[in-house]
């Protein structure tokens, strides 16, 4: 395909640029995450996926659009066949200087065998999804993961030469025991740690509200051990963070219900079958499989892409009171995490 000059850039309603793209390549996963799916998951029919090529091109307007961040997700994105092919394409708009990162959310159980080739691509690090240490308690909340599989992935990305930032979602009485520990894992191993609220999405047979711990509480219980200083760097990400003055190590806090991140929003998220949502928390999306399908020229494309984004919201609806009641029934693994 021939290089194409880049177009106006992307700004919503409420003159938030957007420069972020987290792109879902398959809501297969080899996981079944308490607080992501059911355990009994019906997935997508193969020729509703887009195919990578087509994921390639998609991906290529929104850079062409101003968008300087991918981030590849799933599902679990390295369980797509072929789909390092993907990361060597996007790879190209690293060379070129039109994009400044290019990157992934994993659960690592495939990381041991793509990470030194994720590397090569421009990568420089990875979002690891890790709810606990302990192997009997990740069995529990991953039901089908193997820790021993998840660590030899993080061995890997380290010896890749990879930058590794654990997420964490925090589950009261299930490993909310376990966060001091994982802090100071994170804080010897060199990890940046970031914890997430519960979200109301999905219904997958638990009682959500039940499990729900404010990361207000988790930062008053850190202060006790530790000295937490705010800082004001962001990473085009939801969360807010802090460093531990006694090691240095940053800790995120993603809180989604006790405060509504969305003041500087600056992403969007696209589905593997094109679907573009222009907040997680809504169900509004726009569909660009049909533009990209029906025209070779990209010029569709891109006019779809600006339309969409003249509906980005201001925010989402997450409330803590309605967790057992989904705000938005989708489960994350369609949205892309």
């Amino acid at each position: 395909m021939v290089p194409q000059e880049r177009t106006d850039s992307l700004v919503d309603p409420f003159g938030r640029p957007v420069t972020y793209l987290r792109v879902s390549v398959t809501d297969r996963c080899d996981f079944r995450c308490v607080y992501c799916m059911a355990e009994d998951m019906t997935f997508l029919p193969k020729a509703d996926i887009l195919t990578l090529e087509e994921l390639d091109r998609l991906c290529g307007a929104f850079v062409r659009h101003g968008v300087r961040k991918l981030r590849v997700t799933g599902g679990e994105p390295l369980v797509r066949r072929n789909v390092m092919s993907l990361f060597r394409a996007l790879g190209r708009h690293l060379s070129a200087g039109a994009l400044d990162e290019l990157t992934l959310t994993t659960n690592a159980s495939q990381l041991s065998r793509f990470a030194a080739e994720l590397a090569d691509v421009g990568i420089k690090r990875v979002n690891i999804s890790l709810d606990s240490r302990d192997p009997e308690r990740f069995l529990a909340i991953t039901r089908w993961g193997r820790l021993d599989r998840v660590f030899e992935g993080i061995e890997a990305a380290k010896a890749a030469g990879l930058r590794v930032k654990i997420n964490t979602v925090a589950f009261k009485g299930v490993n909310d025991g376990e966060f001091e520990d994982l802090v100071r894992w994170c804080g010897a191993e060199g990890f940046d740690l970031t914890f997430i609220e519960v979200m109301p999405m999905g219904e997958i047979g638990a009682q959500k509200m039940d499990q729900f711990l404010p990361l207000t509480a988790l930062r008053e219980r850190l202060e006790r051990r530790w000295t937490l200083v705010d800082v004001e760097e962001r990473t085009g990400g939801p969360a807010h963070y802090v460093r531990i003055a006694e090691t240095g190590q940053r800790i995120g806090f993603i809180t989604p219900l006790t405060h509504n991140f969305c003041e500087g929003c600056n992403r969007v998220r696209l589905t593997c079958t094109g679907k573009l949502y222009m907040c997680l928390g809504q169900e509004d999306s726009a569909d660009l499989r049909a533009p990209l399908r029906e025209s070779e020229s990209d010029a569709p494309l891109m006019a779809a892409i600006a339309t969409a984004i003249e509906r980005k919201p201001r925010g989402h609806d997450f409330v803590v009171d309605r967790l057992d009641r989904p705000t938005v029934p989708r489960h994350m693994n369609v949205t892309g995490g």
